[in-house]
């Protein structure tokens, strides 16, 4: 498919963020069954959290340089590899392996998301042009929500009937398909020149320019507390909502936290700065788990949480450019999110997990509460050093 002029490929774009839900789904497939893989792995107790957030260790490690390596790589080529090494791990995990050798295959699996959540967003920026661009990576940003409403609303039915094991298959399958499609679709795709792959050595000295930077570091910051509550959340809490209005509710909140982002959240983005919005949505979400500790399982505060996870999620893509003028500073920042983003969903679920055992569902909400409120603590933090910085430049 080749680009006819300089207007957008929707049809491309569309597919690559295809791409994007078969990687969410490798967060989700987990989450959406977690109360149904005791059933698979007895006898593992708390370890079974780590079912959901190994897929983050790797990205722990390389979040930071994933980028650099991709543009070595080949931003076509890392999309496919990815999409073919998730199909693989998806088949090992569909023939119910032992629990450690399960858990390999989770941390395996950590290399194909992150190709994906690395490359596809670069090539749809490639595909976009002018404001076609910022709708297209707003329709980037919500992959993970659909993902997990997707597969509320298909996968379980499908794990009801077939099993578990049948909903890794389904995922092999879908990511090998995509694999195909994609290969075929991106031949004629431009895409920047290969560069050259990075001095393992001068990694320390990469991060450290990075993270002492307040610009690069703030949207990384805020989505550390947002990815540690949001599949951690949508993991855990389903066991404590009633089970008439479950399935519904489940489904529903990834959608309301898309329907937020890209209506109320881009309406603010129209008049306050990116960190003010993301702010608002921390303490929009620590609101509701107050209100969900006071009235457990209540559908409303849980759609209020989902608010405010949409007004998080859109806004802190938006603070990257905001904050960082420059491309080279802005994909520096890009990486940063994403090693915070795994950092975040690797802690999130065995914390939680861990606090439910402690202190059960009341020591559940209010460590929820807490971290939201601290993101946004720590977002002002940061731009009383940005405002300290501004003023020692004159």
């Amino acid at each position: 498919m080749q680009q006819q002029g300089r207007g957008t490929n929707w049809v491309m774009v569309l597919l690559i963020w295809a791409a994007g839900l078969g990687a969410a789904a490798q967060y989700g497939k987990i989450a959406v069954t977690f109360d149904r893989l005791p059933q698979l792995y007895p006898n593992v107790g708390a370890a079974i959290g780590w079912a959901v957030s190994s897929v983050g260790v790797l990205g722990i490690v390389f979040g930071v340089v994933a980028g650099l390596f991709v543009s070595a790589f080949g931003y076509r080529r890392t999309l496919v590899c990815a999409l073919l090494l998730g199909s693989l791990m998806s088949v090992l995990q569909a023939v119910h392996l032992p629990f450690g050798l399960f858990l390999l295959t989770r941390m395996v699996e950590g290399i194909s998301h992150l190709g994906v959540v690395v490359a596809a967003p670069t090539l749809m920026a490639i595909l976009a042009h002018g404001p076609a661009r910022g709708l297209a990576l707003t329709i980037w940003s919500t992959f993970f929500g659909v993902a997990f409403a997707i597969l509320s609303w298909a996968g379980l039915p499908l794990v009801d009937a077939y099993g578990v094991l049948a909903l890794f298959g389904v995922h092999a399958a879908i990511m090998a398909v995509l694999a195909v499609i994609l290969h075929l679709a991106l031949r004629d795709v431009p895409v920047p020149a290969r560069t050259r792959y990075p001095d393992l050595s001068a990694l320390p000295a990469l991060h450290l320019n990075i993270y002492r930077s307040p610009y690069k570091t703030a949207p990384a910051a805020g989505w550390l507390f947002y990815t540690c509550c949001f599949v951690a959340v949508l993991t855990v809490l389903p066991p404590f909502i009633d089970e008439s209005i479950r399935l519904h509710v489940m489904g529903a909140m990834p959608l309301v936290s898309i329907a937020v982002s890209m209506t109320i959240g881009a309406l603010l983005l129209r008049q306050i700065p990116g960190v003010a919005v993301v702010q608002l949505g921390f303490l929009i979400g620590a609101a509701a788990m107050l209100w969900l500790w006071a009235m457990p399982g209540h559908w409303l505060a849980c759609m209020a949480l989902a608010a405010g996870f949409g007004l998080v999620q859109g806004a802190s893509f938006a603070a990257v450019p905001q904050l960082n003028d420059i491309a080279a500073a802005q994909s520096e920042a890009n990486g940063a999110m994403a090693q915070a983003g795994n950092l975040g969903n690797a802690i999130g679920t065995p914390l939680f997990v861990a606090v439910i055992a402690f202190g059960g569902y009341g020591a559940l909400m209010l460590t929820v509460a807490l971290l939201l409120f601290c993101g946004a603590v720590v977002h002002q933090s940061l731009a009383s050093q940005r405002r300290r910085w501004a003023a020692d430049s004159f």
